[in-house]
């Protein structure tokens, strides 16, 4: 598995609302034998991943993937009984990023998990360690403790212009069960679920997401993105009622296959690293990571809930920056030659001092061993450099 299979989801026309556009994607037939359910948090969690490593964060909200065939008996989010108003909410703790849940005893067939949580800890967990071989280039933090701690920075989706109302005059497809959000006519994200009430219930949803800075700018500078219309012209063939229907759904699907090539080519055609979180009945729980190339300018990462048949059940994808790709680019690069800064810039093509200040303008200066690395550079010749002399421990 290296795609996403977007099997049995339709692109319907777009709705546009300033710089905002967001396009439906509708199911003839929703996923059978699986829902998907909110869970609101609104506070800080206490987060463990592991046994003694734990973390504090806001967290907004949880999902409940539900593969018991009984999830649609459930409340919708929001529902209560009474005029009083909930209890506020206090710190909670989260044992996992992705957990099992259970009630008196028995495990049950639902899995909560926090959204695009799994696919940020995939990628700021990328090559975590740090060097894996005790350079003398490299400090003792990057050999001790790897890049931790590590952060990248985000915008929640009510701080994207334009989002907010975007999605509250938005007009919900009966069928519909997912949508793709751009900016400035550029995708920022992709979100599917199995079932189109699970989209209704999950829809605002969006506004608590994550958005990359990039996605922040483009809405915030762009400008108003033009609404793509059906023309029609005046042909002898069309005389009835019936042939112009037959007109607009022709304009409709070539509406459709336009924007699935054109608009989110870059989604569907890249070779992403499937990483499996979770298997859950006949459904698996993954999270996904770009190719990280240099040059293309648009890459995301991700979590996708697939079937059997590895088609697309729930899908909620982060777009990176530029400067985001280039720093998984460079920890790969690094990974593969075994942190060897020689043999890292000679893969690359690059001078060793050239690779140093990609380092350095990564943010990984801390990891670099100041003292090393002038020793290496002193031992090079001026024009150019190839694999100093490495040290292991």
């Amino acid at each position: 598995m290296n795609k996403l299979d977007m099997t049995g989801l339709t692109t319907m026309p777009a709705q546009v609302w300033g710089g905002i556009r967001l396009v439906p994607l509708v199911r003839e037939e929703p996923v059978d034998g699986l829902r998907l359910h909110h869970k609101i948090y609104g506070g800080y969690g206490d987060v463990q991943v592991g046994p003694r490593t734990h973390y504090l964060s806001y967290i907004p909200h949880g999902f409940v993937a539900d593969w018991s065939g009984e999830g649609g008996r459930s409340a919708a989010y929001g529902t209560q009984l009474g005029d009083a108003r909930p209890a506020c909410v206090p710190v909670r703790r989260h044992h996992r990023m992705a957990k099992r849940r259970s009630a008196k005893g028995s495990t049950e067939d639902r899995l909560r998990f926090l959204p695009l949580h799994l696919a940020l800890e995939g990628y700021l967990a990328l090559h975590f360690g740090g060097p894996s071989v005790v350079w003398d280039e490299w400090s003792q933090q990057a050999v001790r403790q790897g890049l931790s701690p590590r952060a990248e920075d985000a915008y929640a989706g009510w701080q994207v212009r334009g989002l907010g109302d975007a999605l509250r005059i938005f007009e919900i497809h009966p069928d519909q069960c997912g949508v793709l959000v751009y900016a400035a006519d550029s995708l920022a994200a992709a979100f599917v679920v199995p079932h189109p009430a699970d989209y209704r219930a999950l829809h605002p949803s969006l506004l608590e997401d994550l958005y990359g800075e990039l996605v922040h700018q483009y809405a915030y500078f762009g400008g108003p993105v033009p609404d793509f219309e059906a023309r029609i012209r005046d042909s002898p063939h069309l005389r009835t009622i019936a042939d112009l229907r037959a007109a607009a759904r022709a304009q409709e699907r070539t509406w459709a296959e336009d924007h699935d090539t054109l608009f989110a080519g870059r989604l569907l055609d890249p070779s992403y690293h499937f990483e499996r979180v979770y298997r859950m009945g006949s459904f698996s729980l993954w999270r996904f990571l770009p190719p990280f190339r240099r040059g293309e300018p648009e890459q995301h990462i991700g979590e996708v809930i697939t079937d059997h048949k590895g088609r697309v059940a729930y899908l909620k994808t982060f777009r990176l920056s530029e400067a985001q790709v280039r720093r998984g680019h460079l920890l790969n690069r690094l990974h593969d030659h075994d942190w060897h800064l020689g043999r890292t810039a000679e893969a690359l093509g690059t001078s060793y001092l050239d690779l140093v200040r990609r380092i350095r303008a990564a943010g990984f200066e801390s990891l670099l061993n100041e003292h090393g690395v002038a020793l290496a550079t002193s031992a090079e010749p001026a024009h150019g450099r190839t694999a100093p002399p490495a040290c292991s421990a």
